[in-house]
């Protein structure tokens, strides 16, 4: 089933912090390290060490970049002007101190401001002073294809910078295939993302709570002149996306582009269990100086339920505007992605409207994947969510070898004694298969797991 991860983003999300709180978290560095070597990336060497910040130990994902790719992604003055005193801490440091063992490997970059430029001289907010290298989104896809990165891996990184070029060509207004990451973007962001995909699938998350998203305000020096925050990018991607985000009585840019299509990407929900236990805590440091450390904290969590016990959830709701044709894919989304049950049920609405209450049974923890499902696939525009206790019998899934090939079948606990189901996917495939009726191979299957029982 995977893990459930939670993140807190109370100063914000950028790529280098991702990563750094999912190291901080058990993810493999070593595994990292291979995964970022097999891209061939030129350009930087990484460095993973510890830091303190605020007083607190975290841990810090840098990416020193070398000349030909340096930028001002750390510069508070250039970021934001003789201003920037008032963004920083005193003195526009952040006291930051590190200590332990850095681990050096030249073999490209992952912080920073993560951008890109558009041709026919429009450009992105890049932070850098010049563009160096241009890479638009096939040769990024092509990069990543080449790496020995795990099938998920590769596919989550793909996804992320689908978002990014994205959000850039809507600010620009071109299409995502016209978008070139140039300088950081090329290399920064192509590691970045990698790694922060790497990671996830390291640790085997499949399900990522994202409550809130804390962003800045003010003006960030780009390429050009200054843009107001939130920059453009993720102004898009929270647009696309419905990233819960919190406009903070402070003064700069709190999320990257990168950090937004990254929770764009991996967030499956924004609520949090009534109540669960934390299984292990991580910490990522980020690099620009705030009066308010950039620190991302990332929990694997399990949800707590009393042993005697179960819940389960329904989602409701009336909808009076959409096609059967619509109604019947969007409930095989629902059953697709785990849903327990899924039904409609005939109503008449106000002013006599004739309707269809859909109504899915499902985990607490699927209730928002589901959610999602509903409101893409229909037209409602509003979910009733109710928990309800439950009471089910033990169960466990048996198969056993019939005339027709094997069967499969929950077996129920009952007062001591068992009762057989069998599946019906089973008992149809192998009617068909064996030109026989589905009661023949279903009383086969009975008989089966009756002398399996004696």
């Amino acid at each position: 089933m995977g893990k459930t991860m939670y993140l807190e983003c109370s100063t914000g999300i950028s790529g280098d912090m991702f990563v750094a709180a999912l190291l901080d978290l058990g993810a493999d560095q070593k595994v990292l390290e291979t995964a970022l070597e097999s891209l061939h990336t030129k350009g930087a060497r990484i460095r993973i060490s510890r830091v303190n910040k605020a007083g607190l130990d975290a841990c810090d994902f840098d990416v020193v970049l070398d000349e030909a790719h340096e930028n001002h992604d750390h510069d508070m003055e250039y970021l934001y002007g003789s201003g920037a005193g008032g963004y920083a801490q005193e003195g526009g440091h952040d006291h930051t101190h590190e200590h332990g063992h850095d681990h050096h490997h030249e073999y490209g970059c992952g912080h920073g401001h993560k951008q890109a430029c558009i041709p026919d001289h429009m450009h992105e907010h890049g932070c850098g002073r010049s563009s160096h290298e241009h890479r638009g989104i096939s040769e990024v896809t092509e990069i990543l294809k080449s790496g020995r990165l795990t099938e998920r891996a590769e596919r989550l990184a793909e996804k992320i910078f689908r978002i990014l070029a994205e959000a850039e060509g809507k600010a620009h207004g071109v299409s995502p295939e016209k978008v070139h990451f140039h300088e950081v973007g090329a290399l920064d962001s192509i590691l970045d993302v990698a790694a922060a995909a790497v990671c996830m699938d390291n640790l085997d998350i499949t399900q990522v709570i994202i409550p809130q998203i804390n962003e800045g305000q003010g003006r960030v020096r780009c390429q050009h002149g200054f843009l107001p925050v939130p920059v453009p990018a993720v102004a898009n991607i929270a647009e696309a996306y419905r990233l819960p985000l919190h406009i903070m009585e402070e003064q700069g840019e709190f999320v990257t582009p990168t950090g937004a299509a990254i929770a764009a990407a991996i967030r499956t929900g924004d609520s949090l269990p009534h109540r669960f236990r934390v299984l292990r805590s991580g910490l990522g440091a980020g690099k620009r100086a705030y009066r308010n450390p950039s620190i991302l904290r990332a929990f694997l969590i399990e949800e707590i339920r009393e042993p005697a016990e179960d819940y389960i959830c329904r989602l409701e709701s009336n909808i009076d505007d959409c096609t059967g044709e619509a109604l019947g894919y969007a409930m095989e989304r629902l059953l697709e992605a785990g849903a327990r049950d899924v039904h409609y049920t005939p109503v008449f609405m106000k002013k006599n409207r004739p309707a269809y209450q859909l109504n899915v049974i499902c985990t607490p923890e699927d209730a928002p994947a589901m959610e999602k499902i509903i409101f893409e696939e229909t037209t409602t525009i509003g979910i009733r969510r109710a928990y309800m206790e439950r009471t089910v019998l033990e169960r466990e899934t048996k198969t056993v070898r019939t005339p027709y090939g094997e069967i499969a079948a929950k077996v129920c606990g009952v007062s001591g004694a068992e009762r057989w189901y069998p599946e019906y996917r089973d008992v149809a495939a192998a009617a068909k298969e064996n030109g026989v009726s589905y009661q023949e191979v279903y009383r086969a299957a009975l008989a089966a797991f009756g002398k399996e029982a004696e």
